[in-house]
C-alpha cells in the first residue's frame, strides 16, 4: 500500500492511493501515525476495497506521510561513495544524530534556508517507518518491525554542523529541513530495501546517483543497533544516509541558492519537489 497524508499543514488527514487516485481514508482512521501502524492495523486497512473509499478531489498539498512522528534518528556517513567523497573514514559503528521535529514538512513543501545559512545542502535518503516496538532485536528479525519506507531530504546547513561548536544536530534541525514523503510504502511492496536506485536534481541537474546496495550498514542492521540503545517506538523514523553528490563533497564545494528547486525519487518510493526559499 501507498499511504498517504494531505491537507493544510497540521489539519492533514489520512489517505492511499488507489493507482493514480488518492482515497480518503478518514472514515476508517483519524491518521497515518504510531496508533496505525503495527501489522494488525495495516492488514485491515489492506482489506478495505479501495473503490469503496471517497476520491479526493483536486490537487491537494500532500503532507509528511507519518503524522505525530516520535523520534527522528538519522544515520551519517552511510554509504561508502559519500564517506569517501567528504573524506571520511568509514565508521566502525552506525553514527547518530538527531533532526527536530520541528523541521518535518511535506515533500513538495519549501524549503527555508534560516538566517545566516552559508552552505545548505541537499541529501536523497532512505527513511524507515518503525510500526511494531522494537527493543534489543537481532538483525534476523529487525525487518518484522518496520512498517513501510519513505523517501527523506536530509536538508543539512553545513556551516551549522561543522563550524558552530557541538553536535551535527545544529545543522540538521532547521526548520523546513525534513522533507518527508509523499508516500508511506508499506513493507510487503519493497521486497528488498537494500536494492532501491535514488537520485537528486538541482534545476534539473543530476547531482546524486545512488542505490542503497552501497549501504555501510543496512537496514536491518541501524535498527538491530538502535534498538540496543533505545526502544523504538511506533511512528518512529530512521532516515538512512545519503549516496555521493552532496554540495559539501564537490570540487569547488556547491551549496543551495534561493529558487533553486530540489526533486529527490527513490524506485518505488515516490518523488519529492521543494523550491527553496530564505527566512526573513
Amino acid at each position: 500500500m501507498k499511504l498517504v497524508r494531505f491537507g493544510d499543514m497540521g489539519a492533514e488527514k489520512p489517505g492511499l492511493m488507489d493507482g493514480d487516485t488518492l482515497r480518503d481514508l478518514s472514515g476508517v482512521i483519524d491518521d497515518i501515525d504510531g496508533t496505525t501502524l503495527g501489522d494488525d492495523s495495516l492488514a485491515k486497512l489492506r482489506d478495505i476495497d479501495p473503490a469503496s473509499l471517497p476520491a479526493v478531489a483536486g490537487s491537494p498539498r500532500i503532507g509528511a506521510c507519518v503524522g505525530n512522528i516520535g523520534k527522528f534518528l538519522c544515520i551519517g556517513l552511510n554509504y561508502s561513495d559519500h564517506a569517501a567523497e567528504t573524506g571520511a573514514d568509514i565508521p566502525e559503528h552506525p553514527i547518530l544524530f538527531f533532526k527536530a521535529n520541528s523541521a518535518i514538512v511535506g515533500p513538495n513543501d519549501d524549503v527555508v534556508m534560516p538566517r545566516g545559512s552559508e552552505k545548505t545542502d541537499w541529501e536523497v535518503e532512505l527513511g524507515v517507518v518503525i510500526g511494531t516496538t522494537a527493543k534489543y532485536v537481532s538483525k534476523e528479525n529487525a525487518l518484522d518491525h518496520v512498517a513501510g519506507y519513505c523517501v527523506v531530504n536530509d536538508v543539512s546547513e553545513r556551516h551549522f554542523q561543522t563550524q558552530l561548536t557541538g553536535q551535527w544536530t545544529k545543522g540538521k534541525s532547521c526548520d523546513t529541513f525534513g522533507p518527508t514523503g509523499p508516500y508511506l510504502v508499506t513493507r510487503d511492496d519493497v521486497p528488498d530495501p537494500q536494492n532501491l536506485a535514488m537520485s537528486l536534481d538541482v534545476n534539473g541537474k543530476r547531482m546524486q546517483t545512488g542505490n542503497t546496495s552501497t549501504m555501510i550498514f543496512t537496514v536491518a542492521e541501524i535498527i538491530e543497533h538502535l534498538s540496543q540503545l533505545m526502544t523504538l517506538h511506533p511512528g518512529d523514523v530512521i532516515t538512512t544516509g545519503t549516496p555521493p553528490g552532496v554540495g559539501m563533497g564537490m570540487k569547488p564545494q556547491t551549496f543551495l541558492k534561493v529558487g533553486d528547486v530540489m526533486e529527490l525519487t527513490i524506485e518505488g518510493l515516490g518523488t519529492q519537489r521543494q523550491e527553496v526559499k530564505q527566512d526573513a
